[in-house]
């Protein structure tokens, strides 16, 4: 059974256990109609690869994708069984389920109407679907988070999993007798190789008294959940701010469903999305971001895993490719390739042996999540950590397919007037060991300037195919695909014994 099929009866189990609890109530097939729950996802990604992410999305889920106005945003139809899935993908960083979008809002002239607009919204919006969707997400995810909790009435079994001593119930069911659950939890707070959601095993259907009984608690006391507006607007025409639509709105939304309102411990996140004149209301179904799934050892400028997946795809790996960072940092770039690409051979390199350390540590973290996923010893990943010099790599010449790697910016790493000297340096070297006529670059940088004029002078060794303008933490970067000419290297004699300008 594949890890989406596998998640996908893991989120089924959830809607089996909640059916179970409303047949007590009614005979008219609830099951049936939650599975022809059809609703909009709404996806943010990192800006630039909306494209990649709706290809990603049409291939995975089937789907028809919408890239919105609002740059770093996707829209997507799916049924309620389909929720798995859509936490698998790779290049989706939060995700929502929508309300109700306003295409062509009519905003009024003065802030008193436009937020008495807002108030009046709150009542007339389609909740009904949305907040079961929501109900669901929630649902499955609590079956991870319930047995970490500490029942002093039951049999416990203290487990040290590296991170200090945590309690689980002994009834719980495990892959095997050296796999703990606290570590299947642990595999679903960090994800990897599609297992975000398929890593929520062994309660079964056991748990559906429990939860019976728990949802007449949260059904008897009104104020049990808690709820926040976030409101993320864009656009120079509004009268209007941010925290005053949040505002106005979230105190609509609470008179409305009676909740409490919480900015920090919340239990439904209501999202206002205001684009000029477009309105999106959703309700968020992730807590954090899915982009943290594979970085455990951070350093100073580590890489997103859903810029790096997006990267990756630019260049379109092939089964046997041999694909290189050469200026790997934490290694997010090389782990995010050999866990969607793992047909193809990964090697991260750095000149930094404190870079290449918390690669390798990443890697070993990865491949213990694997196991205890699989409940025994991985066969390992397709990648290799190596300490090398950029400007004289180990590699023989024409003996790489591809090339991605996240250059130094000369803000945090290195410094603009290195670049100078260091990205021609970089480029001459990748065009040596990459093949000639097929081998590809993915190079992300915000340094354009430098990399442009680096470029003009390799124009007989490479040649640019595309350029991403992306967003890095507030700074415009761009991502450039190269393609290898088919004109052999020729290695200048004067840069013999050439050091590299790091």
């Amino acid at each position: 059974m594949s890890d989406v099929q596998e998640a996908t009866n893991q989120l089924l189990d959830v809607n089996l256990c909640e059916n179970q609890m409303s047949i007590q109530v009614t005979e008219s097939g609830p099951r049936s109609e939650s599975e022809r729950l059809q609703v909009t996802i709404g996806a943010t990604v990192p800006t630039g690869f909306e494209q990649t992410a709706a290809d990603e999305v049409r291939e995975k889920l089937g789907s028809s994708c919408k890239i919105s106005k609002d740059r770093g945003k996707i829209y997507f139809d799916i049924s309620v069984d389909s929720l798995a899935q859509v936490h698998c993908l790779r290049s989706v960083d939060n995700l929502f389920v929508v309300v109700q979008e306003f295409k062509d809002y009519h905003f009024k002239e003065t802030k008193e109407e436009v937020l008495k607009d807002f108030e009046d919204l709150a009542g007339k919006l389609p909740w009904s679907d949305p907040l079961k969707i929501w109900k669901i997400n929630t649902r499955f995810k609590k079956k991870k988070t319930k047995r970490r909790k500490i029942n002093p009435n039951s049999s416990k079994q203290k487990i040290d999993n590296g991170r200090g001593d945590t309690t689980v119930e002994k009834d719980v069911k495990e892959f095997t007798n050296s796999v703990s659950d606290s570590q299947i939890l642990d595999s679903y707070e960090n994800p990897a190789i599609k297992e975000e959601v398929s890593t929520l095993i062994g309660d079964d259907l056991t748990s559906c008294k429990d939860e019976t009984e728990e949802n007449s608690k949260e059904e008897a006391d009104p104020e049990v959940l808690k709820f926040r507006v976030t409101c993320n607007r864009a656009g120079e025409k509004h009268c209007f701010s941010s925290n005053e639509a949040a505002r106005d709105f979230g105190g609509a939304v609470q008179d409305y469903f009676k909740w409490k309102a919480d900015m920090t411990n919340f239990d439904v996140e209501v999202l206002l999305n205001i684009h000029d004149n477009e309105i999106v209301v959703g309700i968020a179904l992730t807590e954090e971001s899915l982009h943290r799934r594979n970085i455990t050892h951070f350093g100073p400028t580590t890489l997103r895993s859903t810029l790096a997946y997006g990267m990756l795809r630019l260049c379109a790996p092939q089964p046997t490719d041999i694909i290189v960072d050469p200026m790997c940092g934490t290694g997010a770039i090389p782990i995010e390739g050999a866990t969607e690409w793992s047909n193809c051979y990964h090697i991260a390199g750095d000149n930094n042996p404190l870079a290449v350390n918390r690669a390798a540590n990443n890697i070993s973290s990865l491949l213990t999540k694997i196991q205890v996923k699989e409940g025994k010893l991985s066969l390992g990943l397709p990648i290799d950590t190596i300490q090398w010099d950029i400007c004289n790599l180990p590699l023989r010449t024409g003996s790489v397919d591809i090339i991605v790697t996240d250059m130094p910016f000369g803000k945090r790493m290195g410094s603009k007037k290195r670049n100078w000297n260091l990205y021609p340096a970089c480029l001459r070297e990748m065009s040596r060991v990459c093949r000639p006529g097929t081998g590809r670059a993915v190079l992300l940088t915000q340094d354009k300037k430098c990399f442009a004029k680096a470029l003009s002078g390799m124009g007989h060794l490479w040649r640019k195919v595309h350029t991403v303008w992306v967003n890095i933490g507030g700074l415009h970067a761009a991502v450039y695909l190269l393609k290898r000419t088919p004109q052999s290297f020729v290695h200048p004699s004067e840069q013999d014994g050439e050091r590299c300008p790091w």
